[in-house]
């Protein structure tokens, strides 16, 4: 039996996407072999990478003068990638922390760069500061910011502006989740493994007058513009996570309808959800409102002491991975794309019983 899967990442995939994928898991289209069994230059391949590009690039609305890399290493390989391919040793660059993620990126850029600047930073992590308070520099390399905070929940509410500074973001936990303007960042990376597919894969979007800025010492596998130039294949990429990312976007794409009906449907688990949070005493969110994230949902307990209670015995009812992080505790649903809206029903239900039993 198939459970609910509320993991922050790796997380669920669409059930659609995994038949697929067992379909083909012995023959790839009469090639004789798996996927992952297949050079990377085979022309079989290559129509799988040139289709994950066509179809991301029509998703999100990239503009031509941007670059789609699809690269290993996480959203944690670009917290070193980026102060290399943007900055020098010596050059600013302002870091807006509100989680963990962002504090996680400003650490690695220290070092990088003599002035690892910290624009702003939330303490509880339960907001995203007015940009009118952040503490950025027009001569900043760029500014980063962590859209949406997995661990926290937090998310923004627009997007900045920072004028003519490139503005940087890890986009891992909300990649596809909705409409996002492309043209307002200079750079957008994710890690696939929680809206996009399996582990492995990494999507790196970046604005083609920024390819030339990197240091000549950083490492070809984090190069932007050799990768680019080798479209991405400058060494053997991901193949097999790369061929599930594309089943993912062939699904949100042709199956759901794009980002604009992807959106409405995780609006809708997510309103669910909240107001179930908000209308039961026993529950509580500790975001503010206007910045809760849409894909992952912190809540606590009015009674800590049954956390391991309510994660067991929501194990034993099929929803499973609802434990929060290990750095703050409580709760937290990963409602990514792939969660179902019967499984956000399902959660609820078990919420109210368990909150007319131990409440």
């Amino acid at each position: 039996m198939r459970v609910f899967n509320f993991s922050a990442g790796p997380s669920a995939l669409p059930e659609v996407v995994l038949r697929k994928a067992q379909s083909e898991f012995l023959e790839y289209q009469n090639s004789g072999m798996n996927v992952m069994e297949m050079s990377h230059r085979s022309p079989e391949f290559l129509q799988i990478a040139r289709r994950a590009e066509s179809d991301i690039r029509d998703l999100m609305q990239i503009p031509d003068n941007y670059k789609v890399l699809f690269l290993q290493g996480g959203a944690t390989g670009q917290f070193s990638a980026i102060p290399l391919n943007l900055a020098k040793q010596s050059d600013r660059a302002d870091y807006v922390i509100t989680g963990m993620w962002g504090k996680k990126a400003h650490k690695e850029a220290l070092k990088y760069l003599d002035n690892a600047n910290i624009a702003i930073k939330t303490d509880a992590h339960t907001h995203v500061p007015d940009v009118a308070d952040w503490d950025i520099s027009p001569d900043s390399a760029y500014v980063h910011i962590t859209p949406n905070e997995t661990i926290h929940g937090v998310a923004f509410s627009d997007i900045p502006d920072v004028g003519d500074v490139p503005l940087v973001g890890d986009i891992s936990s909300m990649i596809c989740s909705g409409p996002l303007d492309v043209s307002k960042f200079g750079v957008l990376y994710a890690g696939s493994q929680k809206n996009l597919g399996p582990a492995g894969l990494t999507v790196v979007i970046v604005r083609d007058d920024l390819l030339g800025r990197a240091r000549t010492h950083t490492p070809a596998v984090w190069h932007w513009e050799d990768k680019a130039a080798a479209e991405s294949m400058l060494n053997t990429p991901p193949t097999y996570s790369w061929y599930l990312a594309g089943l993912v976007l062939d699904w949100l794409k042709n199956d759901i309808g794009g980002p604009d009906k992807m959106a409405k449907i995780n609006q809708l688990k997510s309103d669910k959800l909240y107001k179930t949070i908000d209308d039961l005493d026993f529950y509580a969110s500790p975001v503010v409102p206007k910045f809760r994230s849409k894909m992952n949902v912190p809540f606590t307990l009015a009674k800590p002491e049954l956390d391991k209670i309510f994660i067991q015995t929501a194990k034993e009812q099929g929803l499973v991975n609802l434990g929060g992080h290990r750095s703050i505790g409580g709760m937290r649903a990963s409602i990514y794309n792939a969660m179902p809206e019967e499984g956000v029903d399902a959660l609820i239900k078990f919420m109210k019983e368990f909150e007319a039993k131990y409440g």
